[in-house]
């Protein structure tokens, strides 16, 4: 289970809002095919290891070791329980059942059904991890949160508005990390000060994978439009007074003007993860409101004179590393 979780890992910039997953086929203690989810509406795992397997092997023989119950209706593709159903082999190894309402436990019953023996829970909690932005928008039908920012050793977010000194904060050779959350991110969110203040674009241009959709908060339409945020792609605009649709951005009305109320919305468009880049007030409101499920400080070793004070979080950290001059600060929400 453990290689089903390294190479599921591999669709991690493509495959969203599907889950990341990986599946064997062994025969005599040795893999023999494998194969992972490698884009949304592509062939799933399960097909793509099969197809894999060499012609001397017969798949019966084999055990197939899979990260995510297979599942068991037809969406985009066939189901995967069908094919596993017409090729039964020896066993079938599941890490985690499926949270999706239309699966969830209804694969490992049609193999059981067909006489297949079935293992459930190897390695389940990391399973489920590797999948946690799905997971949280199946269970919850709201968007996995996640919050970024950067602070300097002594704790200030941002300068002054009256500050005309430089505002970069992290080392320059973690910008590949800081896109590589955005594209793993289906939407960023940043608030009207941050557009009209840093002129940001929000893509995706130091990792691979795509451009999130932009979300920018708004309740009263300060933002400045003309900002070079809204030359590429599409950006939704929340905002207490108006909808309407124009070449490069959407108005939405939200009224009142609540976060629940946002993620709602963007998870009727099919959004299952955000990435909420700022600024403080911004940052400040998920944490109020107590919707969000992961924090990411971006530490650096330097100190400014003064500043905004960065957002305090009541959590400990689960992980810190160094990089370069900076420590990456994970937290997860109690």
């Amino acid at each position: 289970m453990d290689r089903c979780i390294e190479i599921a890992q591999k669709g991690k910039f493509h495959v969203a809002p599907n889950p990341m997953v990986g599946c064997l086929f062994v025969s005599n203690d040795v893999i023999i095919s494998e194969g992972y989810h490698q884009k949304y509406g592509g062939s799933h795992a399960e097909v793509n290891a099969y197809q894999s397997i060499p012609s001397d092997i017969d798949p019966k023989t084999c055990d197939v070791y899979v990260s995510l119950e297979p599942c068991s209706y037809h969406g985009k593709t066939p189901p995967c329980s069908d094919l596993l159903i017409k090729i039964k082999p020896n066993r079938v190894v599941i890490g985690c059942l499926d949270p999706n309402p239309k699966v969830s436990g209804a694969g490992v019953k049609a193999l059981e059904d067909a006489g297949i023996h079935v293992i459930v829970g190897v390695l389940k909690e990391r399973c489920e991890q590797l999948n946690k932005y799905f997971f949280k928008a199946q269970k919850f039908n709201l968007p996995f949160v996640t919050l970024k920012w950067a602070q300097t050793k002594n704790k200030f977010m941002a300068r002054k508005s009256s500050s005309k000194e430089t505002s970069k904060i992290s080392d320059s050779r973690n910008d590949s990390y800081v896109h590589e959350l955005r594209a793993i991110h289906q939407a960023i969110i940043v608030g009207s000060n941050t557009v009209n203040t840093d002129d940001p674009l929000l893509n995706v241009r130091y990792s691979e994978g795509n451009d999130p959709l932009k979300v920018v908060l708004s309740p009263n339409l300060s933002v400045d439009c003309k900002k070079q945020l809204f030359t590429v792609g599409q950006t939704l605009i929340y905002n207490k007074t108006s909808n309407e649709l124009f070449d490069n951005y959407q108005l939405i009305k939200i009224d009142p003007f609540k976060i629940e109320g946002i993620l709602s919305d963007l998870f009727e468009r099919g959004i299952h993860s955000i990435l909420v880049e700022g600024g403080i007030q911004i940052i400040q409101s998920f944490l109020d409101s107590d919707l969000w499920d992961e924090a990411i400080v971006i530490e650096s070793n330097n100190s400014w004179d003064d500043g905004q004070i960065a957002p305090l979080l009541n959590s400990s950290p689960v992980s810190v590393k160094q990089a370069y001059n900076d420590n990456i600060t994970i937290y997860n929400k109690k």
